[in-house]
Order: structure tokens, then sequence, then C-alpha cells
């Protein structure tokens, strides 16, 4: 019988990062500071982060090595396993080879401790005793708030009103790991009340989330800020995914055709993807796919551009693809996946035609996640499932070309927070959302001129 759980044992956990930039053919453009329109530096970036992480922001340096206290905790979840989805493939008839690497093993049920855990630690070694940060569906502020704990800090919490309703456990997690949560917007920053002010009714966006925590950050010195996604050293640290999997897949002679990751921010796909395009880089054929919410298609109809990272204009401008720092998507149930722009380093390979992009609606994407519970029996986060969709859909082509190709993807979390969006699917409640033409025009015309 063959292996269904390839595993690694913690010795193997990667003692080192893996940073893109030192490969990547183009770099992306520097971050540019709002006022002066020149690139930013390190004083700019030290009101809010830790040298150490804007050391790792900006490195050229291939390896970077992971602190033993990090890979100590790492050690209550990694090595995360690898699953060959025999029944799936089955399911599907296909004669294709799938594998997922499965994320929902950790504590907070997802990939997002895997820089979370590192943040808390680089923040706690400056002196640093409170953290604020965002969060969309609730992982990102579930894995602060548990990394927090581990070492000490106090964090404070901007959730994404529509999710702080639709998602309460996620809350009570946060809580129960001794964070303080704020619904987003808030009435305890400026940027808060001014879009409450505009809109009592603002269901919220990561960007207005990510203006609350800034300002918090920025105004309290024992304070800084930590992100989920998007940067370049949480791309970074996210890594170890796709390093576990190369190590797995040699276990059983075997090497993707295609990698598969959801891409809100970029953290879930540049985790499993980069150590990939590493070999792509040195001509190994291999296909990188980024698969987004049809409400919030970021990659496959905004524009490469120069954009602030938040609503209220508080970041540096980072050149993304964007669909404009004041796009207020819609409340789906990805609330992961809800980000206006992307991932600098994902935009600029996409931009370049290293990698691909994809965009589903809703309906599609949980039609997937139930057929993929029903065979592996996992339930899957909501943004994992449209990687699972993707994975599905490459499968069927194989069946249709009868051609034998090895596809992975990200399980990025499981979806036992999240059974509300399930009770509306099964319900026949969800329906698809395309982001209309106009209003994507309408916030790409605000973009600032660079």
């Amino acid at each position: 019988m063959s292996e269904t759980k390839i595993l690694l044992s913690e010795r193997e956990i990667p003692s080192q990062w893996y940073n893109i930039m030192a490969d990547m053919p183009t770099l992306p453009r520097p971050p540019l500071h709002p006022a002066t329109k020149q690139p930013v530096g390190p004083d700019d970036l030290s009101v809010i982060f830790p040298m150490s992480l804007i050391e790792q922001e900006v490195s050229a340096e291939r390896w970077i090595s992971i602190p033993d206290e990090v890979r100590e905790i790492y050690t209550l979840w990694r090595p995360a396993p690898l699953y060959r989805a025999k029944r799936l493939e089955a399911a599907l008839r296909t004669p294709a080879r799938i594998y997922y690497k499965y994320e929902g093993v950790s504590p907070a049920g997802s990939h997002k401790p895997n820089t979370a855990v590192p943040q808390a630690y680089y923040n706690k070694k400056a002196g640093i005793r409170r953290i604020a940060t965002e969060t969309g569906a609730g992982q990102w502020g579930s894995s602060m708030a548990l990394a927090g704990t581990m070492f000490g800090l106090e964090v404070t919490v901007y959730m994404v009103r529509v999710s702080y309703n639709q998602k309460p456990y996620r809350r009570i997690a946060m809580e129960t790991w001794g964070a303080t949560v704020h619904p987003s917007p808030s009435t305890v920053t400026n940027s808060g009340r001014k879009a409450l002010e505009a809109d009592p009714g603002n269901p919220g966006s990561l960007g207005l989330a990510i203006s609350e925590a800034v300002e918090d950050a920025a105004t309290r010195q024992d304070t800084n800020y930590a992100l989920g996604s998007v940067l370049n050293h949480v791309l970074l640290h996210q890594t170890v995914i796709g390093l576990e999997a190369k190590e797995q897949l040699k276990l059983v002679g075997d090497y993707p055709d295609i990698v598969i990751g959801c891409c809100g921010g970029g953290s879930n796909f540049g985790g499993i993807s980069f150590p990939f395009l590493y070999d792509k880089f040195h001509g190994k054929e291999v296909r990188a796919i980024a698969v987004e919410p049809l409400s919030c298609p970021t990659l496959t109809k905004g524009e490469f551009r120069y954009d602030f990272g938040d609503t209220a204009g508080l970041t540096p401008f980072l050149m993304m693809y964007t669909l404009g720092h004041d796009f207020m998507p819609p409340g789906i149930h990805a609330g992961g996946l809800r980000y206006h722009g992307d991932s600098s380093l994902v935009s600029q390979l996409y931009h370049d035609g290293i990698i691909e992009a994809r965009a589903y609606g809703q309906t599609a994407v949980f039609e997937a996640a139930v057929a993929f519970a029903k065979a592996e029996g996992i339930i899957p986060a909501p943004e994992s499932s449209h990687a699972i969709r993707a994975a599905m859909d490459e499968a069927l082509l194989c069946r249709e070309e009868g051609k034998e190709k090895c596809i992975l993807f990200n399980l990025s979390g499981h979806g036992y927070l999240d059974l509300a969006a399930y009770s509306d699917y099964l319900s026949g409640k969800l329906v698809d959302y395309a982001y209309p033409e106009e209003r994507i025009k309408e916030s790409l015309a605000k973009l600032p001129v660079i």
C-alpha cells in the first residue's frame, strides 16, 4: 500500500527560510515614502517594525537562518504532513497524482503561525511589549494572539467587521489566547471613526483594518505592528511549507508539475510555491498557479502600479497589483482573500509571466470544498478551497487529456470555525458575486500618481 501521509521528523524542520529575492530575474520596485515619493529607509520603518524584520524585508541573501527558539515552537505542529489525495483521485477518476500540504494541524488551524511566531520572537527581542495587528477571517489574528501569549506580548487585533460578525469563534479563540479584539472600523482610532462617520454600516476591509492597526502602533512607543501577509519577510517565513513539501515528495520519488495556492495577500501561495520556483529559475519545468475570488480579483483584474497598502493612506506606496486602496469588497466567506492588493513579490512574478493566476466564484469553490471533504474527510477553510477548486480542475483536465501529472496544493487551514459558510452553501443561500468592472475602474481612477 502506498503512503497516504508522508511525514518528516522534528529534526527535519527546515533550519533556514528561502528568500526568493536572491533568484528573481526582476526584483520589485522599492516601497516609496508617501510624502517624498522616495524609497523608504530603515528609519522610516523602525517606527512600527523591529530592525531584525526590516533587515529581512530588504535582504538579498538566499538562505536566512531560523532562530532555535522559533524552531522549538514550530515543533508543536511542524513538520506538517503531506497527504496523497488517493480518495480524491479515485472520485475524480483522474490519472493525476494529487498531494496536499496540510497546514490545518497548527494550534490556530492555519499556516499563519509560521510567521506569527518569528514576528513575536523578533519583537520581544527588540524590547517591544505590545503588538497591534489586523485580521480578515481571523486566521492571522488567532495566530498572532497565540504567538503573543507564547512570548509574553499584549496583542490588540482589529478584525474586519463582516468577519467579526460571521466568525465569532475566531474572536473567542483570540480572546482565549489573551488578545483584545475590536471590530473594524472601530471607534478607538481616528481611521475607524472617520470610516464610520462616512458609512455607519461599513462592513470593513483589510485595508481599513491595517490603517487602524498601523495608527495604533505608530502612536505608542511600546507597540509595534505585525502583518500576516503581503510583506517580503512574511512570505519568507512561510517558505517552511514548500521546503518541507520538497523533502516529503523526495521520500516518495515524486515532483510536482503544478503547484497551487490560494492568494489574498500572498503568504499562502508564496509559502508553498517559492521553494519550487527556485527550481524553475534553475531550469526545472513547474507551473505555479495563484487562485483568488472573482469578488476580489486583484491579480486578474487589478493594475500593476504603486498604491497604498491601506485604506487611510498611512503606509508607504507599494508596487503591486491593486484594485485601489479604497476598494471595498463584498462580505464573502473567504475573508482572508479580500485584500485590495497583493504581495510585491507575487505581483512581480505574475507581471513577469513566471506564475499564473485565475479567479473563481464562491459557489464553484464550495462545490469543490464539499467534494474534497467527502473524499478526504477534512473540511477545508473557504480560502484553501480556492486552491482545491483549481487542483480539481487541473486533475479533470488530466483525465480528459489522458496525462499523468503531479499536482501539489496548499491546504492552508481547516474550516471547522467556518461552518456557517458551509451552512449557507448547503442551504442554497450562497451566491456568486463578480465585482463590477465599473466599480473597479472607479477605485483605480483614485490611485496615486507616482
